[in-house]
């Protein structure tokens, strides 16, 4: 896996300091790992931008005046609902020889067959939640396509990862390949159906007005 080194400065804590943080262009963020007290850290917007802009899970050397190199993973992230700029970040240390919680990418590989047969590929997981010792964190799950059927699926299950738990149902589809567009038969037996409820609709409209007739001359 690849490393990123960050280099952070500490800060001090507060709303409105922070606000005042931001207001000056940087970014306020939090260092934290078990059984240490967190560190409050201060970045550059600039210098975030590999961490957080990537489609690959890092290691992050973190860097800080007084402190050892720090090694960690981005475990959140904010951004302003308006401008979308980064307000916020957090950190957590990696203790190398501990099971983790990790949040990784799937990166879809390959040409499907099914799509060259009018069908339309869907992901539908973008990112997985797994569980492994930081030497085994992968930078990404990588899924490969290339004999994906029209109508098929991959399922978790069919991943192979050593030493590393997922946090989902083995049956959980994590690529798709569906139908365009409606069949020909399909759309033959909708609208078999449809004729068929405007038919009972008249013949319900009918028997309404003979009824309503009826208790006229009545």
């Amino acid at each position: 896996m690849s490393q990123i080194t960050l280099k952070v400065e500490k800060r001090e804590t507060g709303k409105q300091i922070a606000k005042q943080y931001r207001r000056e262009g940087k970014v306020p963020g939090v260092y934290y790992i078990r059984g240490e007290e967190s560190i409050p850290i201060l970045s550059d917007p600039l210098s975030l931008r590999p961490v957080v802009f990537t489609r690959e899970t890092h290691i992050i050397s973190l860097e800080m005046e007084g402190e050892e190199p720090k090694e960690c993973v981005l475990k959140d992230i904010t951004f302003d609902p308006v401008t979308d700029k980064i307000t916020h970040f957090d950190l957590i240390g990696l203790s190398r020889g501990e099971m983790m919680n990790f949040e990784v990418p799937v990166v879809v590989t390959g040409a499907a067959p099914g799509v060259r047969e009018g069908g339309i590929l869907q992901q539908n997981i973008h990112k997985l939640n797994i569980r492994c010792r930081p030497s085994k964190l992968p930078s990404k799950v990588e899924v490969d396509i290339s004999e994906l059927e029209l109508g098929s699926s991959i399922y978790i299950g069919s991943l192979n990862l050593d030493d590393v738990e997922i946090d989902a149902a083995d049956e959980t589809p994590i690529v798709s390949c569906i139908h365009s567009r409606v069949s020909k038969s399909d759309l033959g037996e909708l609208e078999e159906g449809a004729e068929g409820a405007v038919e009972g609709e008249e013949g319900a409209e009918g028997a309404a007005d003979a009824e309503a007739t009826s208790e006229t001359a009545e």
